[in-house]
């Protein structure tokens, strides 16, 4: 039996390898942010050890910031002073860095990423944990004089002498290069500026006696815990501490977040991969065995009881997992390189030469690739189990046809109601965390009620798509209409991998569309102002005052309202603690924004030790207009803030902004001081036209590439841009489900042709021409594509509306369908069954009509 199975798996290795491909692709998305993850974990590692101080100490800060505040947390630059009389201390070093600043060459273009990694400016002085090392030129001697590293100056083109200008929270400066410094290790993709500690700490922190943490060396056979246990007695609680190893620690978790993104949206291409391929296996093992049913009757016949042929369908599973595995894991460390060459355009120089590949990865991959193919061959392996020897005798096949589909019908129907539930169930909830898990129960249980009820699906709706194709291509069209209408189990499992991918499509389009329709009316509905000014790669990132004294005082310009955001953590009347972020506005924000209340007003809410909060978030919580509530602020400054109105404007609420709190910037300056304004609302002033004032605002701001000036279709297009990159994901999780769709029609297709060969063989006999031929497996392949379609269309909308009720909870009410993205993958669908058919129609033509029906 182990000879006929291998030899078995020999002889169909070409039938079989589409299904491998699946399995290549699924593991090589595996393997490969594992890889990735690993190798970038491993570097980072390296560089957070080897460059972190023995113990550093930092101002306590429990903000959590997530929205900037524009607000640097500092101590007393004397603190390295009282540290540097512990005993075992070698050495301290006051440290003064900020990350929220901008560095412009004299064309007032920005020196440093534009993809999203921060510009950092840090005060020199070398040690032998420095990250960087001085390569030309000379160390700052004073506050006109920067260092600057390596690859940002290859990149911007800046050498030593040139001027730059630093944009930094106490407000602009210029400085001159005087150095370059290169990467010890690895460069994290940031653009370093490094200014004498004079210098930084008067222009980066507004402050010659403060500084952003000690670095602190321990003398020789001292331990970095005991040290830490030294210094903490000097210092007491007031200040955070961290050993080396601490502060790698909490650098490799931020630095998680980001990679954790990477990793999951591979690891979802894995998981479509996965998913569409099992549908792409189950039919090839199905078709296989039909064709096999002699083969397998005669072994019956010879002695093979019905486990060893079920074991030897199952054997050929684990080989095909076992060479998909082996090719995936390739493939995937060449994508891990791809990846790892595309964060070096982010500026993250990483190297592929010290790529890390751990025994997980290997693991992982033959789990996901042999776990794959096993689990999708078992149902066709019991099925070729029940072959009877009687079957050696005569052309019987298993495949399924004329079998009833009542217990299909029986299970679908009771999957489908408990998914139905749960989507009426995430309709009606109250609250966002219990309608997001009761839509993933109702997607998952929807998704396998369509599965299994697929082919009871065929008849009624491929007689309804093909029903015009006998009056347009005659017997051709009647043809092709029933070959796919033949087996409902084959084609249901063909469509199903299609339907799949545009399911989650058509569902994440709706949502999509639904969220940008939202953000439109909710912008239309409150934005008053004539222009914002914001930032352009984040809007909420803080700038220097400096900006608006020269907006305000910009010829044409009206009223400008300045936002600011601060953290802080409530504790509410039942009990309960919320951490949010709060907006401050000017006292005429009337003027520049459309606020409504359920009850309370603008004045009330902007008063001095007073604060604004949704309505339906008060009464989540008990607060009502007049409570009084006990805050606390981002470095433990305490206070008591009365409410003074409750809004009702069906606003969303981004992450770091529960609860849609505001007050009057007085009051937000007075308990969170330090902070930099985020927005300014603008108006043009009488007799200014809107197209004078915007020029003359660029202008102004031209100094300041990190800001932009937006009216109210510049913001929509903004928030347009945002979510478009969600779609983007999705449609290359749409494209990589096509491309396993195409390959699981093509093996359909291919397998049918060899199924058919006979009836093929016997249809050119009597005249069928081979141009007819082919349009006969084209037709059958494009209605198999659009049933597909429809039915993942179907299912998609169905989630969309559940996905949009989920989004209305966060004030996004909208509903909105994207006609032209529905009609845009119905005309795609038959592009893929035409593309999908070429290569076994061709093969079907080419048939010897003689050899065709003498073909056993």
């Amino acid at each position: 039996m182990l000879k006929s199975t291998l030899r078995s798996f020999l002889a169909h290795k070409g039938r079989l390898f589409l299904s491998a491909l699946a399995v290549i692709l699924s593991v090589a998305f595996v393997a490969g942010s594992l890889i990735f993850s690993d190798t970038v974990n491993r570097t980072f590692d390296r560089l957070f050890a080897s460059t972190s101080a023995d113990v550093a100490v930092s101002p306590k800060d429990d903000s959590d910031e997530r929205v900037p505040t524009g607000h640097t947390p500092t101590l007393p630059a004397a603190v390295a002073k009282e540290v540097a009389k512990v005993d075992g201390v070698a050495a301290t070093h006051v440290d003064a860095s900020v990350e929220n600043i901008t560095v412009v060459d004299r064309d007032n273009d920005p020196v440093g990423p534009t993809t999203g990694a921060p510009t950092i400016a840090v005060n020199w002085y070398e040690t032998e944990r420095s990250p960087v090392r001085l390569t030309s030129g000379h160390a700052p001697r004073g506050p006109g004089q920067a260092l600057l590293d390596a690859d940002t100056a290859d990149k911007k083109d800046v050498e030593i002498g040139d001027p730059l200008t630093v944009i930094a929270p106490p407000g602009s400066f210029e400085v001159k290069v005087v150095g370059i410094v290169t990467f010890r290790t690895t460069n994290p993709g940031a653009a370093l500026l490094f200014l004498d500690t004079p210098t930084a700490q008067t222009k980066l922190l507004g402050d010659a006696d403060a500084a952003t943490g000690i670095a602190v060396d321990a003398a020789p056979g001292v331990s970095d815990a005991e040290l830490k246990k030294r210094v903490a007695a000097e210092l007491g609680s007031t200040y955070e501490l961290k050993t080396s190893a601490e502060q790698a620690e909490s650098a490799a978790d931020e630095l998680g977040g980001f990679l954790d993104v990477i990793k999951y949206v591979m690891l979802g291409f894995a998981g479509v991969a996965v998913l569409v391929g099992v549908f792409l296996i189950v039919n090839t093992f199905s078709m296989l065995i039909a064709q096999r049913t002699r083969e397998l009757g005669l072994l019956r016949a010879l002695g093979a009881d019905r486990r060893q042929v079920r074991r030897s369908v199952l054997i050929e599973a684990v080989l095909l997992g076992v060479v998909g595995s082996t090719l995936g894991l390739g493939a995937g460390i060449g994508l891990a390189v791809g990846l790892i060459e595309l964060m070096g355009l982010f500026g993250m120089n990483l190297k592929s030469t010290e790529m890390v590949i751990g025994w997980q990865t290997p693991v992982a991959s033959y789990v996901v690739g042999v776990g794959v193919t096993f689990v999708a061959a078992y149902l066709p392996a019991r099925r070729a189990a029940r072959v009877s020897p009687m079957a050696a005798l005569a052309d019987a096949e298993i495949a399924g046809v004329g079998r009833p589909l009542k217990l299909r019908a029986l299970v679908g129907a009771l999957v489908a109601a408990a998914g139905t539930a749960a989507l009426v169930g995430c309709a009606v909830a109250g609250d966002t965390s219990t309608s997001a898990s009761l839509l993933g129960l109702g997607v998952a249980l929807t998704l396998v009620a369509m599965v299994v009820a697929g082919p009871l699906l065929v008849r009624p709706v491929i007689r309804v798509l093909g029903g015009a194709f006998p009056a347009l291509f005659g017997s051709v069209g009647r043809m092709s209409q029933r070959n796919a209408l033949r087996n409902p189990r084959r084609t249901g499992a063909t469509a199903a991998a299609l339907m799949v991918g545009l399911a989650l499509v058509g569902g994440l389009s709706v949502a999509s569309a639904s969220m940008t329709k939202s953000f439109d009316e909710q912008i239309d509905r409150t934005l008053g102002a004539d222009f914002v000014v914001n930032g352009a790669a984040n809007p909420f990132a803080p700038f220097p005052a400096e900006v608006t004294e020269k907006v305000r005082k910009t010829e044409g310009a009206g009223l400008t309202v300045r936002n600011r955001f601060a953290t802080l953590t409530l504790r509410m009347p039942d009990g309960k603690s919320v951490k949010s972020t709060a907006a401050g506005y000017d006292q005429r924000v009337d003027e520049v924004l459309n606020l409504s209340y359920a009850r309370g007003s603008t004045a009330r809410a902007l008063a001095p030790g007073h604060v604004a909060m949704d309505k339906d978030f008060a009464e989540e919580h008990g607060v009502r207009v007049g409570s009084v509530l006990p805050v606390e602020v981002a470095d433990r400054r305490k206070a008591d803030l009365t409410v003074g109105a409750l809004t009702d404007m069906d606003l969303a609420e981004g992450p770091g902004l529960e609860g849609g709190l505001f007050m009057g910037l007085g009051t937000l300056e007075k308990y969170a001081p330090g902070g930099q304004d985020a927005t300014l609302y603008v108006n043009a002033a009488d007799g200014t036209g809107a197209g004078t004032l915007r020029d003359r605002l660029e202008s102004v701001l031209d100094p300041y590439p990190q800001l932009k000036v937006l009216d109210q279709a510049d913001y929509k297009k903004l928030i347009r841009e945002q979510i478009a990159v969600l779609l983007y994901l999705v449609y290359a999780l749409l494209g990589l489900a096509i491309v396993i769709a195409v390959l699981g029609v093509v093996n359909t297709l291919a397998l049918s042709v060899v199924e058919r060969t006979r009836e093929i063989g016997l249809l050119r006999a009597i005249g069928l021409a081979r141009r007819q031929l082919r349009r006969m497996i084209r037709l059958e392949s494009v209605v198999i594509a659009v049933f597909g379609a429809v039915l993942g269309l179907a299912l998609g909308l169905v989630w969309g509306v559940s996905m949009q009720q989920v989004l209305a909870l966060q004030g996004l009410k909208a509903f909105a369908v994207p006609w032209s993205t529905i009609v845009a993958v119905v005309v795609g669908s038959v592009v893929v069954g035409i593309v999908a058919a070429l290569l076994p129609a061709l093969r079907a033509s080419r048939m010897n009509v003689l050899e065709a029906i003498a073909h056993e």
